[in-house]
């Protein structure tokens, strides 16, 4: 990108104008947000366990006696050596709000199927604090549409973000968000598939400020530059000296 150099009087005018689309679409993200908070509930009628560290726990456990439930679902089938950077990326920003989250009525959970004794290690390698538990053996990845059966794959049966799955993975990400009443019933009240989760992902938003952007081939292609925290390579040349 060729950059336009312009007087400062003509910098402050186009940024004025600028600012309010900024508005704009700020203004626009509350009302979507509120029609978000205003869709319909279904109730969970599945009695789930999962897997946690202390043993086995239900679905209603996982609230940690909060009334709302965010899960992400991390893409990690049991026995695969692959370690997903997307759904690492994103998780890379999750202790940070947790702490908050659980001081708002929020609690969040990080799911896959693959067993805790394949989780845990890659877990401690990560550095992450948050709750990370297995659903291996249950329907739970397999009802909220992350997980699909080699069945459901060749009949073209199995469904993603509201549609026919178009590719023929096994394991993809989402995040599922629940709640609980005081009679103990639980809901579904909203859940994001694919790019969905784009949001909760900070450290794109900060590239979003900067000239070059996100800099990738296409639209949320993290395969281009995203790796695992600590496979990244580094170069002394950029490391910041301030105040030395």
């Amino acid at each position: 990108m060729t950059p336009r150099i312009v007087t400062a009087d003509e910098w402050t005018e186009a940024h004025r104008a600028h600012l309010t689309q900024e508005k704009a679409f700020i203004r626009q993200r509350d009302a979507l947000a509120a029609a978000r908070r205003a869709l319909p509930w279904v109730r969970v009628e599945k009695d789930y366990v999962f897997q946690a560290a202390d043993g086995p726990v239900s679905l209603a456990d996982l609230f940690q006696g909060r009334s709302q439930l965010i899960v992400y679902h991390f893409m990690m089938a049991p026995g695969d050596p692959h370690r997903c950077p997307g759904c690492s990326f994103l998780c890379d920003h999750i202790d940070g709000a947790n702490q908050h989250l659980r001081h708002h009525d929020v609690s969040l959970v990080v799911v896959s199927r693959a067993p805790l004794a394949e989780i845990a290690p890659f877990k401690a390698r990560m550095g992450w604090a948050f709750d990370w538990v297995s659903s291996e053996g249950g329907d739970f990845n397999f009802d909220f549409q992350v997980s699909f059966s080699d069945e459901q794959i060749v009949t073209g049966k199995a469904v993603y973000n509201f549609a026919p799955l178009t590719r023929r993975s096994p394991e993809l990400p989402g995040l599922t968000v629940f709640t609980k009443d005081d009679a103990g019933n639980i809901f579904c009240t909203f859940q994001v598939r694919s790019r969905g989760g784009d949001p909760l992902i900070g450290a794109y938003h900060y590239l979003d400020l900067t000239p070059k952007g996100r800099n990738e081939t296409g639209r949320g292609n993290l395969s281009d530059w995203v790796r695992l925290h600590d496979e990244y390579e580094e170069t002394g040349a950029r490391d910041c000296h301030c105040g030395r």
